[in-house]
């Protein structure tokens, strides 16, 4: 009998975006960050002011992870004082859908038990 031949080879999982999930989930302010920006805060100090325990440092940490994925933006303003806003990309808007698909299962795991 002739042993038929292998045509898959190892899957295994995407390299930089489990890493960029894995990394987004690891930080407990990146959904909170989302959150505030889908409800139109996309200021630092207003982000900071609007959430019990959110440092700007942590803030600041939490937009650079971000922006280094390319889910935000940051926006600067040529004025005095300085003005900064932070928004979702094109690619960030992708990436949140994902994140959103993600709490659905997890809403359904959560039902089953």
């Amino acid at each position: 009998m002739k042993s038929q031949e292998k045509v898959f080879s190892r899957k295994s999982a995407p390299e930089r975006s489990a890493r960029m999930v894995e990394t987004i989930y690891g930080c407990k302010w990146s959904l909170t960050v989302y959150q505030l920006l889908a409800n139109g805060i996309n200021r630092p100090g207003e982000m900071v002011r609007s959430v019990e325990g959110l440092s700007t440092k942590v803030l600041n940490e939490c937009l650079r992870k971000n922006i280094q994925f390319g889910i935000l933006e940051r926006q600067t303003f040529n004025e005095i004082p300085p003005r900064v806003e932070y928004h979702v990309t094109e690619f960030g808007g992708k990436f949140l859908r994902i994140i959103d698909a993600l709490e659905a299962l997890q809403d359904e795991i959560d039902d089953d038990e």
